[in-house]
């Protein structure tokens, strides 16, 4: 995963919300507050899908074979894809179910105190979680917008964990402050709109993430600055006349397929042509290293 960054955002993700999973369950079952579940549920999914996004990383290192000649990177766009998933049905779903329930059949909640502290110490953590994927994510944004980074990224895990993080704080502070307007006035039906706000919180992120991640599994091009400099590389090689037209698609976050028709010297020989289209794959991946796989095939531009 660019790599390493991926990775460390993912393993601190994991390990707070394992924690909070714990703690957050421990306290449901001395409050038996709804919000606290759901939060304990929505960390029990992201902690689930911590667990995937490094299966995903793993899986995507095999070697080509001849069933997969271009390889398995996007092992990490399907198993990102399946987190949105968990994330849906197991968070949202369950959370919505919950909500709805609690306000129909509100009830009492128990050592309020203990929910507060709870609450408290997950907002830490999480942002604990939250602070390291912006550091790791900063150091591939570039100048690109935060909606930006997490709509055109390449590298799935990166954006997961950010919208992950994102959402468990908001739903955290959503549980929190449903807790205190439960206890302050006495009304525990507040408990209910709380977990229910969760719920519709974690389904909206689920659908963004599916819907981003379906994008990648379809195929998406390179970046506009990786399409340019390709674009470049393979203008500026001598005895080519032209770049008639040029693919792109990512099969992987770190492994590039481009494809090229380029109009070469009318004058080459065979001997030439063949050397000329090996300095355009050398000169196209000195510009782009993940530019791996290349087929490049000589033609004549269309008379007008």
């Amino acid at each position: 995963m660019a790599a390493s960054g991926g990775t460390k955002a993912i393993l601190a993700a994991l390990f707070a919300n394992l924690g909070l999973a714990i703690a957050k369950f421990a306290g449901f079952a001395v409050t038996g507050a709804s919000s606290m579940l759901a939060e304990a549920i929505h960390s029990v999914a992201d902690t689930s899908n911590q667990a995937l996004l490094l299966l995903g990383g793993r899986l995507a290192r095999r070697d080509a074979t001849a069933e997969h000649p271009f390889g398995y990177g996007r092992e990490r766009y399907f198993w990102s894809f399946v987190v949105a998933l968990v994330l849906f049905t197991v968070g949202s779903l369950y959370a919505l179910y919950e909500g709805i329930d609690k306000i129909r059949h509100p009830h009492e909640i128990n050592f309020p105190a203990v929910a507060f502290a709870v609450l408290g110490v997950g907002i830490v953590l999480e942002s604990f979680s939250m602070r390291t994927a912006v550091i790791e994510s900063n150091r591939v944004r570039g100048k690109a917008s935060w909606s930006s980074f997490v709509r055109h990224s390449r590298n799935p895990e990166l954006p997961v964990v950010l919208l992950e993080d994102l959402g468990a704080l908001v739903g955290l502070i959503l549980a929190l402050g449903a807790l205190v307007i439960a206890v302050v006035f006495d009304a525990p039906v507040w408990d209910g709109i709380g977990t229910l706000s969760i719920g519709v919180l974690l389904g909206l992120i689920a659908i963004v993430l599916a819907a981003e991640m379906r994008s990648l599994l379809l195929g998406e091009s390179a970046t506009a600055a990786d399409d340019d400099a390709i674009r470049r590389a393979i203008e500026s090689t001598d005895g080519v006349t032209g770049l008639i037209h040029l693919r792109t698609q990512h099969i992987g976050p770190e492994e590039l397929l481009v494809g090229a028709k380029v109009s070469f010297d009318p004058s080459f020989t065979t001997a030439d042509l063949v050397d000329a289209i090996n300095r355009v794959e050398e000169h196209a991946r000195a510009a782009v290293p993940i530019a791996r796989i290349m087929y490049v095939e000589p033609d004549i531009p269309a008379s007008p």
